[in-house]
């Protein structure tokens, strides 16, 4: 077999692979982050709430990096900023009445879990409507789907999060070995 590509093919290649790791590497780090939270609750049996709120702000950021282009005047950049900011705003508080020792009287940590990420979801799936984000609102449903996955596997959360991780390694592998060829 006779490799064709040219230097400039070449370039357009690794550039190709940078520009999918640029649009899809925020959204599967946030899927990552949150199924991965998830299982080590699973493990550990302790809520994790500064790792839940860093889940928060970073998908606070995804969601501003997913309307940014499709907000082109400055007017339109600050309402998406504002709009975002206010959304998960409302998410760290509601979160954070999970985590409230009243609340953490009557549900274990499998229980607040499932609820931070039923929110996580939730959320996911509203900013990627403000947004226009296909890809927002998709990793909302991946991760409302993974609530009642989670509550049927009881304690293979950390199974979830393995098979998550093959999934994207899987994906970068076969995204590399196409740039190789």
């Amino acid at each position: 077999m006779v490799d064709n590509r040219t230097a400039g093919g070449a370039a357009t290649d690794a550039s190709a692979g940078r520009d999918f790791w640029l649009r899809e590497g925020p959204y599967l780090a946030i899927l990552a982050l949150t199924v991965g939270g998830v299982a080590y609750v699973a493990m550990t049996r302790r809520p994790l709430v500064t790792f839940w709120e860093f889940v928060a702000v970073a998908s606070c950021a995804v969601g501003i990096f997913a309307g940014w282009r499709r907000a082109a005047l400055k007017e339109q950049r600050v309402r998406l900023v504002v709009t975002q900011i206010l959304h998960w705003g409302a998410f760290l508080a509601a979160m954070n009445l999970v985590f409230l020792p009243s609340v953490q009287a009557v549900a274990d940590a499998d229980s607040t879990s499932l609820i931070v990420l039923l929110l996580l979801a939730l959320g996911s799936f509203v900013a990627g409507v403000h947004t226009q984000s296909w890809r927002m609102g998709l990793n909302g449903v991946f991760m409302a789907l993974c609530v009642p996955a989670v509550a049927w596997l009881d304690q293979s959360a950390l199974f979830v999060a393995l098979v998550g991780a093959a999934a994207v390694a899987a994906a970068g592998f076969i995204l590399w070995a196409r740039l190789r060829i």
